[in-house]
């Protein structure tokens, strides 16, 4: 075994009673564990950046029906993705200083099995907070579920948070000839078209967005990423031409308000005359949906073809809790990390 000086104790968050509505500090608790040396097979990984997703806030719910997703227990720690780098090894396969990507969730340090951590290398990325993004969704979703091809019109909602803002730029990337955005305020409104790259974009709270995206639509939509439901939804649907694609891979409003958001209206009729394709997928992926991602993400990087955007939360893993909230309440741009101190 080879091992730095291990702490006596990290911190970790764990779940102390289900999320009803939506999550306060009063749902999480931070306790001290003990820091053990690794026992055969196994390494010890500190941890330097902790991911925050809006899809934790189902999974903290007691029945949250997503299958291919594990649930949250009460008395456990939330799993998401983290990086580290691992400081005690008993395993062959993972030596002390090596940098790896895990699903440990929120914890200062992780111990388990090596197999359950990603050897990366750093220098694939401008920093570790690359490492932790969502590109694969959006990349899965724009690519093989909506197909977004040349010349398309493509509208994404919710755009500026940590999925929207790379399918924008994935679709850009593979030939999209306008890319349309939704975001909550002005600021975000800017920062699409001025920093993502998007070719237009409106703030959904300034009036309906049927009318919004018609004016910046006025051939309709061939493709809807959806992240938002609801509203967005209705209104994708009555922008959209003859056989648009819709790839609907999530409900934020649904998250954030009163549940309606995950029961859109659909307009049946104007369905089936324009033959929309309505395509729902999940966020688990394959090897090699992440291998794809990888691939093209480190190509359009160099290229200058696309940016990262994200949000970096100082004070260590109890932190996360907080940054979750207001990552539902719209606060932030782009990806969310937690930084360990």
């Amino acid at each position: 075994m080879t091992a730095q000086t291990l702490p006596k104790a990290g911190k970790e968050v764990r779940l102390a009673r289900y999320v009803t509505d939506q999550p306060s500090k009063e749902n999480f608790e931070v306790a001290e564990v003990e820091a053990t040396a690794p026992t055969a097979g196994n390494v010890v990984v500190h941890n330097r950046y902790l991911q925050v997703t809006a899809v934790m806030r189902d999974l903290m719910t007691e029945d949250p029906g997503l299958p291919m997703m594990p649930a949250y227990k009460v008395g456990e720690r939330p799993w998401g993705g983290a990086i580290g780098v691992v400081v005690a090894s008993d395993s062959p396969d993972l030596a002390v200083g090596d940098t790896v990507q895990h699903l440990d969730g929120w914890t200062e340090y992780s111990t388990g099995p090596a197999d359950q951590y990603f050897k990366v290398e750093p220098a694939w990325y401008p920093g570790l907070e690359y490492f932790l993004n969502q590109g694969i969704t959006a990349y899965h979703g724009i690519a093989d579920v909506a197909e977004v091809g040349e010349g398309d019109v493509v509208f994404v909602s919710n755009a500026a948070g940590g999925v929207g803002s790379l399918a924008g730029q994935i679709a850009k990337a593979r030939g999209a000839k306008r890319v349309i955005g939704s975001a909550g305020s002005a600021e975000k409104v800017a920062y699409l078209t001025e920093v993502l790259g998007y070719d237009a974009a409106f703030n959904y709270k300034d009036g309906p967005v049927a009318e919004q995206l018609a004016a910046l639509a006025p051939d309709g939509i061939d493709v809807f990423f959806d992240l938002v439901g609801g509203e967005h939804f209705e209104a994708a649907v009555q922008v959209a031409a003859q056989g648009a694609r819709f790839a609907l891979g999530g409900a934020v409003s649904a998250q954030t308000g009163d549940a309606q958001g995950a029961f859109p209206r659909l307009d049946i009729m104007t369905g089936i005359v324009r033959q929309i394709v309505i395509k729902p997928f999940s966020t688990y992926h394959t090897p090699e949906q992440i291998q794809a991602w990888n691939q093209h993400f480190a190509q359009w990087l160099q290229e200058g073809k696309i940016v990262l955007p994200y949000t970096v939360v100082e004070g260590g893993v109890e932190a996360a809790p907080e940054a979750l909230i207001n990552l539902l309440r719209g606060a932030y741009k782009g990806n969310v990390l937690v930084k360990i101190s």
